[in-house]
């Protein structure tokens, strides 16, 4: 990338960032199938949570990617979940995913990911982990599994490092969606707390529209409560 196209490459990066982080939860979707997976989708976006990942480990995950962006593209913004190597995230960019996340910090994941012009979300488990995620230039650092960190966790990580933007992954329920968001996660990702397993089996995607109501609401109740809050 030369210096003359690096800073509109930045800048349309960082407005998917914007994107992103405005829509707050991001639906983890790692199903059995394409068609299933598509069902799933869009009663995810009729509650609220346009912003999902496809895992890599969902059969015909590319397929499903290039599907979603294409027909959805409107409504529902689709990145890449799961990605371990450089050649998977430019094959799902390909594909139409607009941001790539990965369990885990691979410098080489985020390197393409910029190269192609798409934001980069490295997973991480401690804070050492996170500070050198986003030294690589990690847009937001994925923490995860969130659950065995817990939500103090995040409040704990910002104190020192304000800096940084969190999105916890794992452990975040309907309940508590609004206390990670207290904490200061920037959005949260979630996975069988919305996908509920026993739902997507009865084929309740009216229930499942619901759940995903309850996490879309509590992020935005939250938000609101930061932004009238005294400083």
């Amino acid at each position: 990338m030369t210096a003359i196209n690096a800073r509109p490459a930045a800048d349309a990066r960082a407005a998917i960032v914007d994107d992103l982080l405005a829509r707050g939860a991001v639906a983890v979707i790692r199903m059995k199938s394409a068609d299933q997976a598509m069902r799933v989708i869009e009663a995810c976006q009729a509650g609220g949570v346009s912003a999902v990942e496809i895992t890599v480990t969902t059969p015909g995950a590319l397929e499903l990617i290039e599907q979603v962006a294409g027909a959805m593209a409107d409504d529902v913004l689709v990145g890449v979940g799961s990605v371990l190597d450089a050649g998977t995230a430019r094959r799902s960019v390909d594909a139409g995913a607009r941001y790539v996340v990965s369990p885990v910090f691979q410098a080489e994941v985020v390197e393409e990911a910029h190269r192609l012009g798409v934001p980069a979300l490295p997973g991480a488990f401690t804070p050492t982990e996170i500070i050198r995620a986003h030294q690589a230039g990690a847009d937001v650092v994925k923490v995860f599994p969130a659950e065995v960190l817990g939500i103090a966790f995040i409040k704990g990580v910002l104190a020192p490092m304000p800096f940084l933007r969190l999105m916890p992954t794992g452990g975040v329920t309907p309940d508590n969606v609004g206390d990670w968001v207290r904490a200061g996660a920037v959005g949260v990702g979630v996975g069988s707390a919305l996908l509920d397993p026993a739902l997507i089996a009865a084929g309740d995607f009216a229930g499942l529209t619901a759940r995903a109501r309850r996490f879309a609401d509590g992020v935005a109740d939250a938000r609101r409560g930061l932004a009238g809050a005294p400083r």
